[in-house]
């Protein structure tokens, strides 16, 4: 069973990789179990936090969630990661008020209360810094928390802090980092037919992600700048240079090269005389 995000921000993103990888989940009206091109692969759709657990509890192979959900869940040593999506970003920050008198994790002083709601990260950040302070869970709307007399201060997810500071909160520190995760059960990986099956999903799942970064680049030009060209776009193992049935003397040259090298290699490649320059997004690479 392949657990999955059933809403939020990283439902999405993760659905539009499994389907470039091949797996076409099929989901019928508003169930919470779905089909994929593998009669063997099963998918359910869960709320982000309770995936850790459901994969934890065998209740699920696999999942994907994120690594702050997994922390928080205090069942890391249970699961094994098996890649990072590279994409959720989020932070776990400590945030105060901006006109409080708490400036820094210095000016937090014993039996202050902090509202958040990841009260197990939260609480272990504070044992580390030997603070006593009292956790104040909350299911949603932390920011609001020390204005309404709830809490002196909250520890709360952000991606770009845009949030806290519309809501005039200060981040005072950072808790942890996260981004998107895929888990694995450490008994579906020691059943060799599971494991089998999660081993094709991870290689699948891996090769779109190396795929969104790279660009296919094809072009006719002149046989005596081949050499000058090779310098430029090295590829993966080298361009595939081949002959073009024409009296211009040219060749045909495909390469693939990192996204961020197009805008400034195409100019390159036209000065050498490339010309009839196509650049083409990659699927997946394997």
């Amino acid at each position: 069973m392949f657990a999955l995000p059933n809403k939020g921000r990283i439902s999405e993103p993760v659905l539009k990789v499994l389907e470039k990888a091949g797996l076409k989940i099929t989901v019928k009206g508003r169930s919470l179990f779905a089909n994929t091109v593998d009669e063997n692969i099963k998918v359910m759709f869960a709320r982000a936090r309770d995936i850790p657990e459901f994969v934890a509890d065998s209740v699920a192979d696999i999942g994907v969630t994120g690594y702050d959900l997994v922390l928080e869940r205090n069942v890391e040593d249970k699961v094994d990661f098996l890649l990072d999506f590279g994409f959720g970003f989020a932070k776990l920050v400590l945030a105060a008020p901006e006109n409080s008198e708490i400036k820094s994790v210095d000016d937090i002083k014993e039996g202050m209360r902090v509202a958040t709601e990841f009260p197990n990260l939260t609480r272990k950040y504070f044992e580390k810094l030997n603070k006593k302070v009292e956790i104040i869970e909350l299911s949603g709307a932390t920011e609001i928390a020390p204005f309404i007399g709830i809490a002196d201060l909250i520890s709360d997810l952000t991606s770009t802090g845009t949030t806290l500071r519309l809501n005039r909160l200060r981040i005072i520190d950072e808790i942890i980092s996260s981004t998107t995760r895929l888990i694995a059960n450490k008994n579906s990986l020691k059943d060799k037919e599971k494991k089998e099956k999660i081993d094709q999903i991870v290689i699948a799942i891996k090769s779109v992600l190396f795929a969104e970064t790279k660009r296919l680049i094809m072009m006719n030009a002149p046989k005596d700048k081949v050499e000058e060209i090779k310098k430029l776009i090295p590829g993966m193992s080298g361009p595939t240079v081949s002959e073009v049935l024409s009296d211009d003397n040219m060749v045909a040259i495909h390469a693939v090269v990192n996204e961020e090298e197009i805008f400034t290699l195409v100019p390159k490649l036209h000065a050498l005389g490339a010309r009839d320059i196509l650049i083409v997004p990659i699927e997946r690479i394997l």
